[in-house]
């Protein structure tokens, strides 16, 4: 087998597996916040450390949030089997950069790796982020070059795999709809949420060597826990569907 072939075979493993994946990463978050002396006490250059750092992965989050909007069905979607396409989408983001999805996943990683105070964290899981999402984006391509031919090639050419060249810009096909964006998109909001807090809770007790439950977090938690549950009912219910998305 080449070289390419396995590496894209492996991104198919990684797409497979790509929801589970990153909680690997957990032990190096434990390392990084163990770092942390005991006797430091939480000031307020910390909660404006804390605030930064989550407002860099709600922007990743309005990234995925506003393409969440703009794509039809089929396209984009969170099948874990292999990466399958209906269509090519090249408008709207897709004109600025290939994967805007996975451009939006690195703004949320990098505010989570920004939590701990730790340098040696930000770089290792930024170099983990591209090596594990370029074989995924390997074989993502594979499929697409295999089913538009000349027009992926075409797209390709001309658009970054990663960094947006916004001289590309072109309108997106499909007007934004709020209801598709939030039916996509609800349940990495709550993630976001619950992943923070964890690691708020983590440093804190790394900090004090005992569980402590910060107000702020905790009421952020129950209104984002709050919100995720209402919009599911939603979802369920029908309330979120649009057709064509």
């Amino acid at each position: 087998m080449l070289l390419k072939e396995r590496l894209e075979s492996a991104g198919n493993w990684l797409f497979k597996w790509r929801s589970f994946l990153p909680l690997l990463t957990i032990g190096l978050f434990l390392i990084a916040m163990r770092t942390l002396s005991s006797a430091q006490s939480k000031n307020n250059q910390d909660l404006v450390w804390e605030g930064i750092s989550f407002a860099i992965s709600l922007f990743g989050l309005a990234i995925r949030f506003y393409i969440a909007g703009e794509i039809p069905k089929g396209t984009s979607g969170r099948t874990t089997n292999k990466p399958k396409a209906r269509s090519l989408n090249t408008t709207g983001m897709y004109s600025v950069v290939r994967n805007p999805l996975y451009l939006g996943n690195f703004f949320v990683w990098f505010g989570f790796s920004m939590f701990p105070h730790s340098l040696f964290l930000v770089i290792i899981l930024t170099f983990l982020f591209f090596i594990y999402y370029k074989l995924i984006i390997l074989a993502e391509e594979k499929v697409l070059r295999e089913k538009f031919g000349s027009a992926f090639d075409e797209w390709a050419q001309k658009t970054p795999a990663l960094f947006p060249r916004f001289r590309n810009w072109r309108k997106a096909s499909l007007p934004f709809s709020l209801k598709a964006a939030i039916k996509r998109e609800y349940s990495t909001f709550f993630a976001i949420i619950a992943a923070f807090t964890c690691l708020e809770i983590g440093e804190d007790f790394f900090r004090v060597g005992k569980l402590v439950f910060d107000p702020v977090w905790t009421t952020i938690f129950f209104a984002g826990l709050f919100t995720y549950v209402i919009l599911r009912a939603l979802k369920k219910k029908g309330f979120l569907n649009v057709e064509g998305r």
